[in-house]
């Protein structure tokens, strides 16, 4: 069964959701204290009518999880779906999982310090996933908006160095006018890799884990490495599945997972663009892997929707009834900017 939440019971700062009329869909209701008929968030990040913070802005609850939506796009250059970013929030730690286009945006609107992001985890090398990668790491260390104190940490798999040694030359000039200006003090600028080359844990500290684990984002597997992730804390768990076609690593890592995030690419027509589909998960495809997995709430994001003037996609209820087609489940549509608290009882969409 299919429940549509309507747009004024969404969470407040699910804003390019609403600006783009995206809906939540769920067999549990999305929870806010909105009322209906107030005023919706901008997709620019002007506040609700009642002003209120982000979730993202406040502490998480000993033993609970946020995962807050930076991005949920494609390669589009879209101002409602800037590129795939996601923030998972757990115990005082704020990790971010890929880096496109805007991320540096979304953790602003969402009031997330700029300087307090306790690293950045890349799933593959594709421009729209580390395109806003520079923005987060330079900004974050400028006093005025991050006032970073030690070094920018960066996750991945091999190549990691040498996107972060190429960044560290293309912005040597602007680091080394700050520091002569007395803006900066070098140390904060630093940007520093950590490459691992097999599936395993890749980051401990704190009581949170963050396992890599290796998936296929094309048929013949040239686009290499390809990864996804999975965060555990105090029992809660959410899985990032990266760029990928279906793939058993999904299945191992992701089975019973609170929150299990997945791409998804479909267009009005299912037999356009073949190379695309080749490259992806469809929603029917997708609907097998959460029907195994069984997470408490399955979410959509990185969502492959049609090409603006080539090739139609299809609304969220399409979507969403593709996918229905083998899952029976939880299930949202990501927007950018939504939220989702991790308890030990239940998944809240905020």
């Amino acid at each position: 069964m299919t429940k549509t939440v309507p747009h004024s019971r969404l969470g407040r700062r699910a804003a390019a959701a609403l600006a783009a009329g995206a809906l939540c869909f769920a067999v549990v209701a999305c929870s806010s204290s909105e009322p209906a008929g107030s005023a919706s968030v901008a997709a620019t990040g002007g506040a609700s009518a009642d002003d209120a913070p982000h979730p993202a802005a406040a502490p998480v609850a000993e033993g609970e999880m946020r995962v807050t939506l930076l991005g949920t796009g494609s390669p589009v250059p879209s101002t409602t779906r800037y590129g795939m970013s996601t923030l998972v929030q757990a115990n005082g730690l704020n990790l971010v999982f890929d880096a496109g286009r805007g991320a540096t945006v979304r953790l602003n609107q969402a009031g997330v310090p700029l300087g307090q992001i306790d690293g950045v985890f890349l799933t593959h090398f594709h421009s729209d996933h580390v395109n806003g990668l520079d923005d987060l790491w330079l900004t974050g260390f400028i006093p005025a908006f991050g006032g970073r104190e030690g070094t920018f940490d960066v996750y991945g798999p091999t190549g990691v160095k040498n996107i972060t040694d190429g960044l560290a030359r293309t912005f040597r000039n602007d680091i080394d006018v700050r520091v002569a200006d007395g803006e900066v003090d070098r140390a904060t600028t630093t940007i520093v890799p950590h490459e691992f080359d097999r599936d395993g844990i890749v980051f401990d500290r704190d009581g949170v884990q963050v396992t890599m684990f290796e998936v296929r984002h094309d048929p013949a597997d040239a686009i290499r490495p390809a990864v996804g992730y999975r965060v555990d804390y105090a029992g809660r768990s959410v899985l990032i599945s990266g760029d990928t076609v279906p793939v058993d690593n999904v299945v191992r890592y992701g089975t019973g997972v609170d929150v299990l995030i997945h791409e998804v690419a479909e267009f009005e027509d299912p037999a356009a663009l073949p190379s695309v589909y080749a490259h992806h998960t469809n929603p029917r495809q997708a609907g097998e892997i959460f029907t195994e997995t069984a997470p408490k709430m399955a979410v959509y994001s990185h969502i492959v929707n049609g090409i603006p003037g080539r090739v139609p996609g299809v609304t969220d209820e399409v979507l969403v009834e593709r996918t229905r087609e083998t899952y029976d489940g939880p299930l949202t549509v990501g927007a950018d900017l939504m939220s989702f608290t991790i308890t030990a009882d239940d998944v809240r969409v905020d």
